[in-house]
C-alpha cells in the first residue's frame, strides 16, 4: 500500500542525500545546510531596515555581521527581494548620494510585527550559527572528520545496546573525559 504522502517523503530524502538541511540544522546537518527557510530574507531585510534605513551593500553586510560570517548574502538574493518589498509597499527607497536607501513603510512595521516570532528565531540561529564560525578555520577543519567519527562510535554503541542503562552510562563517562582532555588542550 502506498502512503498518500510517500512523494513527499520520498523527496525529503532526496533532499537530505544531496545535502540540503533545514534551516537551522546547523553544523550536524548535511553540510551547512540553508541559513534562511521560505520567506525569512525578506524578514530579516525588514528587521535590519527597521534598525535604520540602508542601501544593499550595507544590508549584505549586516546580514554577514549578523551570522558572524557564516552567511554571505550575495546581491543576487538582496535585490530582487528588495524590490518585491518596495513593490508590496513595505519598504520605501529615494535615491542619497548615488546610492538607493531603503526605510520602512507602516505596512513594512506592520508586517515585522506580526511576524516577531519568526524574525527572533532567524537572529537566534544566526547567533547559534555564528557560535560556530571557529570551526570554519581551516586548521579545525583538520578535525571534523576524527569528531564525526567518534559520534558515529558513540551513537552506535548506544543503539547496539537497547536500553542497557550501563551502556549509555559508559559511553557518556567516555565522552566526558575525552571533553576534559580536550580542554586540558585548549588551555595550555
Amino acid at each position: 500500500m502506498t502512503h498518500p504522502f510517500g512523494h513527499r517523503r520520498r523527496h525529503h530524502r532526496r533532499q537530505r542525500r544531496r545535502g540540503a538541511a533545514e534551516p537551522g540544522a546547523g553544523l550536524w546537518g548535511a553540510g551547512m545546510g540553508r541559513f534562511f527557510g521560505p520567506g525569512e530574507v525578506r524578514l530579516a531585510l525588514l528587521s535590519l531596515i527597521e534598525e535604520e534605513p540602508r542601501h544593499g551593500y550595507e544590508l549584505m553586510k549586516a546580514l554577514e555581521e549578523k551570522s558572524q560570517g557564516m552567511y554571505r548574502a550575495s546581491a543576487g538574493t538582496v535585490y530582487p527581494t528588495l524590490q518585491q518589498l518596495e513593490d508590496e509597499g513595505l519598504v520605501a527607497s529615494e535615491a542619497q548620494e548615488g546610492k538607493r536607501v531603503y526605510r520602512l513603510t507602516e505596512a513594512g512595521s506592520a508586517e515585522l510585527e506580526s511576524e516577531t516570532r519568526r524574525v527572533d528565531r532567524i537572529w537566534k540561529r544566526a547567533q547559534q550559527w555564528g557560535d560556530w564560525g571557529f570551526a570554519m578555520d581551516p586548521d579545525s577543519a583538520e578535525v571534523f572528520r576524527p569528531v564525526a567519527r567518534v559520534a558515529k562510535a558513540a551513537f552506535r554503541a548506544v543503539a547496539r545496546g537497547g536500553d542497557d542503562p550501563d551502556r549509555i552510562e559508559r559511553v557518556r563517562e567516555i565522552l566526558d573525559d575525552t571533553l576534559e582532555q580536550l580542554k586540558a588542550v585548549e588551555r595550555r
